[in-house]
């Protein structure tokens, strides 16, 4: 049930992400909702799961809309990993950390894309894309990543139960 929830989350935010949210665009800039999944999974899951999390949501970004299949599969998996490592540290209730996460996260994932992909094709002006793209990519991402990360809270809440429910009943 887990896996299957998983992947209509990703599939609604990926429907989601590329129609409705243009529509709140400011300065030309959405929130990267794909990122939001991958570090709230991540945080309430850990490390494997926001790997594979990640893996899975950047691969539809490069099939779709991609200029290189992998790259954004990449990114997304080690962000997955990275924020995946703060499972044990702290509690899932708290919605500060993962706003943090949010942030840092997001921050890693649009640096190294500019590494990746702007760098190496010779625009080397990183201040502007610091001012124009990162920061304000990875502050509105972060403030929309409060609202959505108490939904994917309560889902994995819900999930959660479900599981126990089922490993009580079969252990008896």
């Amino acid at each position: 049930m887990r896996y299957f929830v998983t992947a209509v989350i990703i599939i609604l935010n990926f429907i989601i992400q590329s129609t409705f949210l243009h529509s709140i665009e400011i300065i030309n800039i959405i929130p990267n909702t794909s990122i939001i999944i991958i570090i709230s999974f991540a945080f309430m899951r850990g490390e494997n799961e926001g790997a594979a999390i990640g893996f899975a949501v950047g691969i539809m970004q490069d099939i779709f809309f991609g200029q290189y299949v992998g790259m954004h599969a990449f990114l997304g998996m080690m962000t997955g990993f990275l924020c995946g490592k703060f499972y044990v540290d702290f509690f899932a209730e708290n919605f500060l950390v993962p706003l943090f996460l949010t942030f840092v996260g997001t921050f890693f994932y649009e640096f190294a894309f500019y590494v990746f992909n702007v760098l190496l094709l010779g625009y080397t002006d990183l201040i502007y894309f610091l001012k124009a793209v990162i920061l304000p990519e990875t502050a509105y991402t972060a403030l929309f990543s409060v609202f959505l990360y108490k939904i994917f809270y309560i889902i994995n809440e819900k999930l959660e139960k479900r599981e126990n429910m089922k490993r009580k009943f079969f252990n008896r």
